[in-house]
């Protein structure tokens, strides 16, 4: 007896296992599909392979109540899901080589009728190409039933989940659903109302894919403005915490928080796609994703220079997430700050404490890179460059931190510390 499969999610990543999850908890019999065996394994077993508050809850009940599956095989299901990474290249364009594998597996569980939905972030006609693509694969198939040819559903529905609030997020936010036909763009939208509370707005494929793109690439926009602020600070001995705070008191100004730069798997990417499709057009994007990219050269200079000061042998690096408080290493600054400082500074060893990993990521594998606890870091280290702003780090104090030279590129310690706190290197 065949089984009856609402919809397969391809990817069980940080978007692909919370929908799969929060669809499954609505009583939507789903599979999810992952080329990695260890997360099917782990799925299967009602556990989550990351970190991401509540999802636990969630997959653990799917599983039990038997809505939820994983397989590292695609079966046939009324709607597919297809939520695989698009990295940039070496040129700043989107590869599709992730969705385009995701179709092939797709592809031959296609009888006509299906909806594909495409979360995956990516350039506008991406979703377009990824119809093509299966007609290309699938030729007795069509996305306007021409010929007698049973058409497919195709619709672009982009993620606006924030880490660390997925399945509060995925649940209250608006969504941009965009179909390549607006039968295709209703479809979609019944199916995500299946558990979204938010306003569902329908538009077409590539509107729903740009929007995306300049969400966050307004977000970079004005990160960059904040991250530029705290250069020309530095330069004018100025603290750049205090300047924001009190322009902050003007009533159309909302200045964001400098930091060591921009990481994440949207913020730090998806500017650069409106780039590649209009580079003569998004010169102001551009420039925000260089000065949001060079913040962390910037950062290793002032380490670099506190270390010729003191003749640390060791530096202390807390934090290596791209925000607080999750696990998520992808496009990282902090990951880059401490590979360029191992490499920049072989005779230091560089400590690093990342409450949320118990492993550091391959590419942080050299012999004077060490994970490490907080206390034994600071108490080894004459310099501390403090990365993210953990919880885990609530608890410092300046007298944890005295004769320490610190380079706080969050600005954390002045909001942890009720007394006045000045490091030797002015904060980031």
């Amino acid at each position: 007896m065949q089984e009856n499969i609402d919809v397969v999610i391809v990817g069980l990543g940080y978007i692909g296992l919370p929908t799969a999850a929060i669809l499954a908890s609505n009583n939507v019999h789903v599979v999810g599909v992952d080329v990695n065996p260890a997360t099917v394994d782990a799925v299967n077993a009602g556990e989550v392979p990351f970190v991401e508050p509540d999802l636990s809850i969630y997959v653990a009940g799917a599983v039990k109540n038997g809505t939820l599956r994983a397989s590292t095989e695609v079966p046939e299901a009324g709607a597919y899901i297809i939520a695989v990474p698009t990295p940039f290249q070496d040129d700043h364009s989107a590869d599709l080589s992730y969705i385009e594998a995701a179709a092939r597996a797709v592809a031959p569980q296609l009888r006509g009728g299906e909806l594909i939905v495409l979360e995956s972030t990516s350039p506008p006609g991406t979703t377009e190409h990824l119809a093509q693509y299966l007609i290309e694969l699938r030729p007795d198939l069509s996305l306007d039933g021409a010929d007698g040819r049973p058409a497919l559903l195709l619709a672009h529905c982009p993620e606006r989940v924030l880490p660390g609030r997925v399945m509060i997020e995925l649940v209250t936010n608006a969504r941009i659903v965009g179909g390549i036909t607006p039968a295709a763009a209703e479809r979609a939208a019944r199916l995500y109302a299946t558990f979204c509370q938010g306003e569902i707005l329908t538009t077409d494929a590539s509107t729903a894919e740009m929007a995306k793109l300049v969400e966050n690439s307004y977000r970079d926009v004005n990160i960059a403005f904040a991250n530029e602020l705290s250069l020309i600070s530095d330069r004018l001995g100025i603290d750049v915490w205090e300047l924001i705070r009190l322009a902050n008191h003007h009533p159309r100004v909302n200045i964001l928080q400098p930091g060591p730069g921009v990481g994440g798997h949207c913020i730090a990417v998806d500017p650069w796609f409106i780039v590649a499709a209009a580079p003569e057009q998004s010169r102001l994007i551009r420039t925000a994703r260089e000065v949001n990219d060079g913040k962390p050269a910037w950062v290793i200079e002032r380490v670099r220079e506190a270390v010729a000061r003191t003749g640390a042998t060791s530096v202390a690096a807390l934090g290596l997430a791209f925000k607080a408080n999750i696990d998520d290493l992808r496009e990282s600054p902090s990951v880059a700050i401490v590979e360029q400082l191992a490499s920049a500074l072989p005779e230091v060893t560089v400590s690093v404490v990342e409450p949320h990993v118990s492993a550091l990521p391959a590419q942080l594998d050299a012999p004077n890179i060490a994970l490490t606890d907080l206390d034994g870091a600071i108490a080894a280290s004459a310099v501390v460059v403090l990365l993210v702003d953990h919880d885990a780090f609530v608890s410092l104090r300046s007298a944890d931190l005295s004769g320490h030279v610190v380079i706080d590129t969050r600005g954390f310690l002045g909001r942890a510390d009720a007394t006045t706190f000045q490091p030797l290197n002015t904060t980031v």
